[in-house]
């Protein structure tokens, strides 16, 4: 996969720069609310080493999103195989995490349209699906934005019982 390029994106392989600005990122309460914890640095690294994998492994995975204007980091938008089991798997996602800095301004809901359509046209995808914790609303709007609709609430099946985030929503969007 090369490039993605928006109005103001480039969805991209990772580069080593790019591990401190995401660190970072990782790292901030308010962006990591709906997950179990911040990362550590180690475990930011493996987050890239393994979207890196995925690339290799199926042509597209969580790209690196860069500012068009300032080459800055502001997180990730991607396409990834969930790497559990749940009544919809197997599947692709489509998922994001900006930087705190990043949010409202439209830049997640820009960089998953660019992606949805590489999904249906160069991928040749009949169905792109999203999930989040129920209570998450930004992401759940941005979802709504790219013309995804609900299908159902689940139980993630990588937390445990009784878990406050547990419960998910999933939405899917079809050609």
């Amino acid at each position: 996969m090369l490039a993605i390029e928006t109005p103001r994106l480039t969805l991209r392989r990772w580069r080593e720069s790019d591990h401190e600005p995401f660190v970072r990122i990782n790292c901030d309460p308010r962006v990591m609310e709906f997950f179990p914890a911040c990362l550590t640095r180690e475990e930011s690294d493996g987050l890239i080493a393994r979207a890196e994998a995925h690339f290799e492994q199926h042509g597209f995975g969580p790209c690196a999103a860069e500012l068009r204007g300032t080459g800055e980091l502001a997180g990730f938008v991607g396409l990834m195989v969930p790497e559990f089991e749940a009544h919809f798997t197997p599947c692709v996602e489509i998922g994001w995490r900006l930087g705190a800095a990043y949010w409202n301004q439209g830049l997640a809901t820009e960089g998953a349209e660019a992606l949805l359509k590489f999904a249906f046209g160069e991928l040749g995808l009949g169905e792109v699906v999203s999930f989040a914790v129920a209570e998450n609303l930004r992401s759940r709007r941005v979802m709504e934005k790219i013309g995804m609709t609900y299908d159902c609430d689940f139980e993630h099946p990588r937390l445990p019982e009784g878990h406050p985030l547990r419960r998910h929503v999933l939405y899917r969007k079809t050609v």
